[in-house]
């Protein structure tokens, strides 16, 4: 872990989202297997457990990604934690909640650029970029009508040595700041994402993907790119020029056979 591992204040970050999003509520745990898990498993408990509730886990080590991928973390290196919302509008009519994973990633994108991290791009459908390299993942996940489980990890100050056991770039956000300023405790980038996502859920709620949509086409880190969509197995289910996503988060691949709407898949420079 960071030689300078200080844990999650729990009641300075429920205090400064008292003040900036009421409607959530906090519990930190030291360690657990997902976040996501368990909030799908207190929904499965009691299905009136309120929207807004947030679990952080100090250290995950079951965490799920997309495809059956696992995100761990270490104490005091990443933030990890799963905030469960009730959708009762326009979104709620949607068909299973289409381009929430990109209007979330959005909201913590603009959520950091409000910290001074200026620079982060967006992948298809749910990676954040610094520079090439994965900052963090998003991962939705549809538990009834209207209830979606948000899970977000997010790469704070990774170990050294730590990016080298990986078969892929990753960074964290102590890496943007670039030496010029000193980055923020993990409470307050956990308040401040929090914060961010709550409000732009609430506008997903009245309004859909719709005014979400331009945020992230000027994130969008393959625009213009020659690209191929890998199915589960690897192997390549398509490819074009990523032109950017659709009024419902699918995205734009200019083909030989002309442009189509994307779905599913993951998206690969190779």
């Amino acid at each position: 872990m960071p030689p300078t591992y200080t844990p999650l204040d729990s009641v300075a970050l429920q205090r400064d989202l008292a003040a900036r999003a009421p409607a959530l509520t906090v519990k930190v745990i030291e360690e657990c297997g997902s976040t996501s898990t368990l909030l799908a498993e207190r929904v499965a408990a009691d299905p009136a457990t309120p929207g807004g509730s947030v679990i952080a886990c100090e250290r995950q080590v079951a965490g799920r990604g997309r495809r059956g991928r696992v995100w761990m973390s270490e104490a005091g290196a990443s933030l990890t934690f799963s905030l469960l919302w009730r959708f009762g509008g326009a979104a709620r009519r949607g068909p299973a909640l289409s381009g929430l994973s990109l209007a979330v990633a959005v909201a913590v994108a603009q959520s950091l650029e409000q910290m001074g991290l200026i620079g982060i791009a967006l992948k298809w459908p749910n990676d954040l970029l610094y520079e090439g390299a994965k900052l963090g993942g998003i991962l939705v996940e549809v538990s009834g009508p209207g209830i979606a489980i948000i899970g977000i990890g997010l790469n704070v100050q990774l170990p050294p040595g730590f990016a080298a056991t990986l078969d892929r770039a990753v960074t964290d956000l102590a890496a943007m700041t670039g030496g010029r300023f000193v980055l923020p405790d993990r409470t307050t980038l956990l308040a401040g994402v929090l914060a961010g996502l709550a409000a732009a859920m609430e506008r997903y709620d009245r309004e859909g993907f719709a005014p979400f949509r331009a945020g992230w086409q000027v994130r969008h880190a393959h625009q213009g790119l020659h690209v191929s969509l890998l199915r589960d197995d690897q192997s390549v289910a398509a490819e074009g020029i990523a032109t950017g996503v659709a009024e419902d988060g699918a995205l734009l691949l200019r083909t030989a056979a002309g442009l189509q709407r994307i779905h599913s898949g993951e998206v690969s420079l190779r």
